[in-house]
């Protein structure tokens, strides 16, 4: 009988006694927020770009507005990822179910904006 108690009172597969996550999801969490931030910052570099090396669009501020938007949206990735992997870490430690992740759709709908600008601007070049 007292087999049975020690069984039922040992944690799940996976999971170490001390209750903290195994150290695989850990660090897979953070590879996962490591590489939300490298899409991060591989989006304000090519803002930069863009306001910098692009040539010039009909509109005088053409550039700034394919640009300025990509550096936004690094920005808000950045921070994203860190609230996501912030919130998977805090629910792995108690057991929970990970919470969804907007991260797709946020960077999705950007980069359609950012696409959709930089089309009208080519669109309308001489």
């Amino acid at each position: 009988m007292a087999d049975e108690g020690a069984a039922h009172n040992s944690p799940p597969a996976g999971e170490p006694a001390d209750g903290e996550p195994d150290v695989r999801f850990t660090y897979a969490n953070e590879r996962t927020f490591l590489a939300w931030n490298r899409t991060a910052l591989a989006l304000v570099a090519s803002g930069v770009a863009a306001t910098q090396l692009l040539p010039s669009f009909d509109v005088g501020y053409g550039r700034r507005l394919i640009g300025i938007p990509l550096i936004v949206l690094g920005a808000i990735v950045a921070v994203a990822s860190y609230q996501h992997w912030q919130a998977n870490q805090r629910a792995m430690r108690v057991g929970a179910a990970l919470p969804r992740s907007y991260l797709p759709e946020v960077l999705g709908a950007g980069i359609i904006v950012v696409a959709i600008i930089a089309a009208v601007l080519g669109a309308f070049a001489t």
